[in-house]
C-alpha cells in the first residue's frame, strides 16, 4: 500500500466519522401536529432559518459528504490502476 492510499484512506476514515456525528446531531425534519399547527410561523421565521444550527450542520453534512464521495472515487481509481 503506498502512501497516497494509506493517506487517502485515513483520511476517508475520519470523514466517515465526521459525516455520521454530524448527521446524528442534526434534528428531525418531521414536526407532527405542532407543525401543522405553528406552520404559519415557519414562514414568519425562514430570514433567520439560514443562520439557525440544523442549517450549518445541514451545510457541513453537504461538504463531508462530498468529500467521502470523491475520496471513495479517488480511491477505487487507484486500487483499479494497482490491479
Amino acid at each position: 500500500m503506498s502512501a497516497l492510499t494509506l493517506t487517502f484512506t485515513i483520511i476517508q476514515l475520519i470523514s466517515g466519522l465526521f459525516l455520521m456525528v454530524v448527521v446524528l446531531m442534526q434534528s428531525g425534519k418531521r414536526s407532527g401536529l405542532s407543525g401543522v399547527i405553528a406552520g404559519g410561523m415557519d414562514t414568519f421565521m425562514t430570514k433567520a432559518k439560514a443562520r439557525t444550527w440544523d442549517a450549518r450542520l445541514a451545510r457541513i453534512t453537504k461538504w463531508v459528504a462530498l468529500v467521502f464521495v470523491l475520496l471513495t472515487l479517488a480511491l477505487n481509481l487507484i486500487f483499479k490502476a494497482t490491479t
